[in-house]
């Protein structure tokens, strides 16, 4: 039997930072992942990746995980580019217009979780156990009791759900989830362009939905993330490379020059989800779990670890009581209501750049043009866009 303060279900990256933020602060704690652990970046990159906000970046860095992943491979990028394909709307900004080294990073999230497993190896109190599935968990009014198929179980004072958007503990404790389908898929994919990104983030908002194109390590190559309908979705992932490359740099007005896909084209469907309650009892959701949202700003990741570094904060200041109610309910009031906030951003610039309605167009261009021109609404958007 393993007793421990913290069991969290989940080895993705956020759930992994919460056990290397609580595991720094002698926090006993646990990690169970039906999953493999993370191999070594391999040279190719991944498909999956995150725009990191400055915040989570400083998050990253007081837990000692930033120089492993700075060792492996990200990209600072230092100017945004966002416009309307159907309007004259756009608005750029840079890192000297805010007084800083970069705007923040694309990292893979391979990488991120490979530095997070890295530094929780040399913890003490930190248990990490891939390839591992509970059977059963139930709670008291004090502790959570998790039995694993293994027949070993565990016991610990709280348990963390950071077991991903379809979370099996979610459902298990009831916890009831607002949803709403975004009717866009998620292409991505990895491309190469003939000019140099120039370390610009680039987003062109389309009729049928977003395309970003991210910079990566290697100055040509880009990650796209393609928003659009379901059926159009389809289209892209039946072409052969020749047209793909040819629709993505239309897509992209040329910004970049001639593109080449260098990876397979994976993609997957966009839903919200929010959990209308993030704890019951000693059990208590994050990350994915708690809320999803549309991929447009790049907010997801960040989120999460938002969602990590608060309940670290918390945990780490109980002194009395570990895990107090009142502890959990500051928790969930307080990133409940910044995920709220977001999500019902999201839905709004969704809606405002989705289709080709006249008016919508009008206000598009008018709107960003305004704050592109207009210096402290501007300061204030760019702040918004990474998370300063």
């Amino acid at each position: 039997m393993k007793q421990v303060q913290v069991c969290i279900v989940g080895g993705g990256c956020v759930g992994l930072t919460l056990a290397l933020g609580l595991a720094k602060a002698n926090i006993s704690v646990v990690v169970l992942d039906a999953a493999p652990t993370q191999a070594s970046p391999s040279d190719d990159y991944g498909l999956r990746v995150s725009a990191l906000s400055i915040a989570s970046q400083t998050l990253l860095k007081q837990l000692n995980v930033w120089p492993h992943i700075i060792a492996e491979r990200a990209c600072a990028y230092t100017h945004m580019d966002v416009r309307d394909a159907d309007s004259f709307g756009k608005i750029a900004f840079n890192n000297e217009q805010l007084e800083l080294d970069h705007l923040g990073h694309i990292v893979e999230n391979d990488i991120i979780r490979f530095a997070l497993i890295k530094e929780l190896e040399q913890q003490s109190n930190a248990t990490l156990m891939f390839n591992t599935e509970y059977q059963q968990i139930h709670q008291s009014e004090s502790d959570v009791f998790i039995n694993l198929k293994t027949g070993e179980p565990i016991i610990a004072k709280l348990l963390v759900a950071a077991d991903g958007a379809n979370s099996a503990i979610r459902k298990q404790f009831n916890m009831a989830l607002s949803f709403k389908d975004y009717d866009h898929h998620a292409l991505v994919a990895t491309v190469k362009t003939k000019e140099s990104h120039a370390n610009t983030a680039r987003q062109v908002f389309l009729p049928t939905g977003p395309l970003a194109f991210l910079p990566l390590s290697d100055e040509h190559t880009h990650s796209i993330v393609w928003s659009t309908s379901p059926n159009h979705c389809d289209e892209l992932l039946a072409m052969d490379d020749t047209t793909f490359n040819k629709a993505v740099m239309a897509a992209i007005d040329g910004q970049c020059g001639l593109c080449e896909v260098q990876s397979k084209r994976v993609a997957f469907p966009l839903k919200m989800r929010y959990a209308q309650q993030w704890v019951n009892g000693k059990v208590v959701l994050m990350g994915d779990a708690a809320h999803t949202i549309h991929p447009l700003a790049g907010l997801g990741m960040n989120l999460g670890l938002k969602d990590a570094a608060y309940l670290i904060e918390l945990l780490s200041q109980d002194a009395k009581e570990f895990a107090s109610t009142r502890t959990l309910r500051d928790y969930e009031r307080t990133r409940k209501l910044d995920a709220q906030k977001h999500i019902a951003m999201m839905q709004g610039l969704k809606e405002l750049f989705e289709g080709a309605n006249p008016v919508k167009k009008l206000i598009r261009g008018v709107g960003l043009s305004l704050v592109d021109n207009l210096g402290p609404i501007k300061h204030l958007f760019a702040k918004e866009a990474i998370g300063k």
